[in-house]
């Protein structure tokens, strides 16, 4: 009696692609951690995956907004307090030079101090951001230096303009949620962020009241110095308050956003292993199995093929 060699070998061929898909599938298994790869596998948990994937990539892009501004904020801050210690020595020394008893040597030495500091507090103001060689406080005109300071042929200050704008960027840190941590050098439009040197709105011009009590010390005019500058110094003191304050407010809001962000992210990371990961001490089993099948068919079929081709010999 004859075997059908082709309609055995055509079934053998069908169980070898069956058993290398299985393999093939399982060891994709194995390597990306996921029981899902195609649609096909299962519709409904790829769907979901797919979408708490998008949702987690956009968790992943918040938190990388958040840890930017955060340093950037940082960086305002050390030069919001160092302008805050210059501020403080201006008000002593307006306090101190005020008295009538000072001499007029005395008050040229203040004024050269206070020449000095306002220098010192023009560099601070054009700091750039370490990360991205942008102005801090140039609002969104961040690409050139926004503050250029004039002085006389004694090296005394006669002005500090301003080259920047009032406007400032929005960084979102959540679904529709944004928030900025810039301050604008300057802002007399009355309204939007306040400035940092310049705000109508509070009386601040700090460059233009030191360089008033450098001139008044110059003069020898105390009564100006106890009277006029004393009082705008302080709302420059009041200002550089504020924004330090407001400083902390973001950033104590971006830490809640940040830690938000991570756990949303650790949220999504376990609703996808749970709709689509694989349980890999099972799928290593079964992979075993499968090659053991695969190893168990050719020899059978190596076999059966050898008994098959002796009932054709004569």
């Amino acid at each position: 009696m004859r075997i059908g060699t082709n309609s055995y070998t055509d079934t053998m061929i069908d169980q070898f692609n069956l058993l290398k898909s299985q393999q093939t599938k399982l060891q994709n298994e194995v390597s990306t951690g996921l029981s899902i790869s195609a649609p096909s596998d299962d519709p409904a948990a790829m769907q979901n995956t797919l979408s708490d994937l998008s949702s987690q990539a956009a968790q992943t892009q918040y938190s990388s907004n958040i840890s930017t501004v955060q340093s950037k904020a940082d960086t305002i801050y050390s030069v919001l307090q160092s302008l805050q210690t210059i501020a403080n020595r201006v008000g002593e020394i307006a306090t101190s030079a005020g008295s009538a008893t000072n001499s007029q040597p005395d008050l040229n030495n203040y004024a050269s101090e206070v020449t000095s500091l306002i220098q010192q507090a023009a560099q601070l103001v054009n700091s750039k951001d370490p990360a991205t060689g942008q102005y801090l406080f140039g609002g969104t005109n961040s690409g050139q230096q926004p503050f250029t300071v004039t002085t006389d042929a004694n090296g005394n200050v006669t002005g500090v303009t301003y080259s920047g704008n009032s406007s400032v960027n929005q960084t979102e840190i959540a679904s529709g949620v944004t928030v900025s941590v810039d301050v604008p050098g300057g802002n007399t439009s009355g309204s939007g962020a306040q400035g940092l040197v310049t705000d109508s709105r509070t009386g601040a011009d700090l460059f233009n009241h030191l360089i008033s009590l450098q001139n008044d010390l110059l003069s020898g005019d105390t009564s100006a110095i106890s009277g006029t500058d004393t009082t705008n110094l302080q709302n420059d003191e009041n200002n550089l308050t504020y924004q330090v304050a407001y400083n902390g407010n973001v950033q104590t809001r971006l830490a809640t956003a940040s830690s938000l962000a991570t756990s949303q992210s650790d949220s999504l990371t376990s609703l996808i292993t749970n709709a689509s990961g694989a349980d890999l001490a099972t799928v290593l089993t079964q992979l075993t199995q499968a090659q053991t099948a695969y190893q168990a068919a050719l020899q059978s079929s190596a076999t059966i093929m050898q008994l098959s081709i002796l009932n054709y010999l004569p």
